[in-house]
């Protein structure tokens, strides 16, 4: 019997990965801004294999009374009140990213999207205080689950840092270039495609061996599906 084709859906459950990069003005995502965001949408290639796709990025006016800490300001190179920034609220710059979300959901064939991100956690609570500050109802992104490539690019490759997972994948780092969050963005999303694209194997092998066992139920006491 021939194997059903791999698509998003079927190579994750129904979840579609979305590669998320903020650059804030601090650590924590409820007193500190958010000045930049980056989304990078994955594409599956006929052979099963992931491929990034086009990224999305806007600059981010600080919300009232949002902090600026100095240091942070530092390593991301960012000024805030640069009149040249062409930042846009936090409302608007998520309504824009949303809006690419969903639509690559639906056109997935998918149920939802699950922010991709390297040390991911810091990411996904970035992102979500900020649609709870903007009031935004629809939130394509799962509000907990995640992948992080910190910890694929350990397993993998034995780093956990961006730029040394990237070396270690064979990919090209450009220090100038690092701390936009298009350019973090892009090497996750490169990096999260090559530790997919090399557990390819382990996959199919998985694939065969659930088909065999038929239909699964969910045991009293299991947690439900993320």
């Amino acid at each position: 019997m021939r194997r059903a084709e791999i698509t998003m859906a079927t190579r994750f459950r129904g979840f579609l990965p979305v590669v998320v990069d903020v650059e804030t003005g601090g650590f924590n995502p409820q007193t500190d801004a958010l000045l930049e965001i980056a989304a990078v949408l994955l594409e599956m290639r006929g052979d099963g294999r992931l491929a990034r796709g086009d990224t999305f990025r806007h600059h981010v006016v600080p919300f009232a009374g949002a902090k600026l800490e100095p240091a942070s300001l530092a390593v991301n190179g960012i000024d805030p009140h640069h009149p040249l920034r062409l930042a846009i609220s936090e409302h608007d710059a998520l309504q824009r990213i949303f809006q690419v979300v969903r639509a690559a959901v639906r056109a997935a064939d998918c149920t939802r999207a699950v922010l991709v991100g390297h040390n991911a956690f810091f990411d996904l609570n970035f992102l979500n205080a900020a649609v709870l500050r903007a009031q935004i109802k629809r939130n394509p992104f799962h509000p907990f689950s995640s992948f992080d490539t910190a910890t694929l690019g350990g397993v993998a490759f034995g780093q956990t840092v961006l730029m040394r997972a990237t070396l270690a994948a064979g990919g090209e780092w450009d220090s100038a270039s690092a701390h936009s969050a298009a350019y973090d963005a892009e090497r996750t999303a490169d990096l999260f495609c090559t530790v997919c694209n090399q557990f390819q194997g382990v996959f199919e092998a998985s694939r065969r061996r659930l088909e065999a066992m038929g239909p699964l139920q969910v045991e009293n006491g299991d947690e439900p599906d993320a």
